[in-house]
C-alpha cells in the first residue's frame, strides 16, 4: 500500500454488499467507515495499551469535497463523491459509506472479489487537524479531521502498515511519559539526599 506523507491510515470494520434483486446488475457495497466515541487499541508497548477515539464532531469542518473509493489506497478509482457513485452519511454513531461499483470494469471486478470473500476489510486515509491526549488512559482523541481522502477496500489490513503514523504519535507520548517518570525519580532521590 503506498503511504502518502502527512496522511494517517486506519483499518475499518468489515463492509457488506447491498443485496441484489434477482437478475439485477447492481454492484453496491456499504459499511461504516468510522465509529465515533469508541476506543480502539492502536498500539501496545511494554504492556501499555494506547487507544484512539474519533470524536462525534471530528468531521464537522472536514474537507470531504472529493472523497474516492478505491483498492488498497492506490488502485483505480471505482467510486467517488464528485460523480455521485459514492455517498457518505454522518450520524451520531459514525461515518457511513455506500458505493456503486457498476461504472467501471475495475469496480465490478472488485465487487465480485468482495462477494467471493477475497476482500472483506476497509481502510480510510485522512489528515488530523486537532487532537488531545489523556496521559492517564493513554488515549488520543481526534477532535478535528482536516481532510478525508479516501475509503478503500483492502486485502491485508496489516496494522504494521496502516498505523505507522499512529504508532509514531504514541511512541512520542511514551517517550514523554518515560522522561517524566525519570525526572520525578531524580527529583525524589535529590529530595531524599537533602534530608539525610
Amino acid at each position: 500500500m503506498p503511504m502518502k506523507a502527512g496522511r494517517e491510515y486506519r483499518v475499518l470494520q468489515d463492509f457488506s454488499l447491498v443485496p441484489r434483486d434477482e437478475g439485477a446488475e447492481e454492484y453496491r457495497v456499504k459499511g461504516t467507515a468510522v465509529v465515533f466515541n469508541t476506543p480502539t487499541c492502536l498500539y501496545e508497548f511494554d504492556g501499555v495499551k494506547y487507544y484512539e477515539v474519533i470524536d462525534r464532531h471530528a468531521f464537522d469542518e472536514c474537507d470531504m469535497s472529493d472523497v474516492i473509493f478505491n483498492y488498497n489506497h492506490g488502485g483505480k478509482v471505482v467510486a467517488r463523491l464528485r460523480n455521485k457513485t459514492l455517498a457518505l452519511q454522518i450520524d451520531d454513531t459514525g461515518l457511513h459509506m455506500e458505493a456503486d461499483l457498476s461504472g467501471t470494469a475495475a469496480g465490478r471486478e472488485l465487487y465480485e472479489e468482495i462477494d467471493g470473500g477475497y476482500i472483506d476489510k476497509m481502510s480510510f486515509s485522512f489528515v488530523v487537524a486537532e487532537s488531545k491526549y489523556d496521559v492517564e488512559t493513554h488515549t488520543r482523541t481526534i477532535t478535528k479531521i482536516r481532510k478525508l481522502y479516501d475509503v478503500s477496500a483492502v486485502d491485508i489490513p496489516a496494522y504494521e502498515e496502516t498505523s505507522i503514523s499512529a504508532r509514531s504519535f504514541f511512541e512520542e507520548e511514551y517517550s514523554k511519559e518515560i522522561a517524566a517518570l525519570e525526572q520525578a525519580e531524580r527529583r525524589r532521590r535529590l529530595i531524599a539526599r537533602t534530608r539525610t
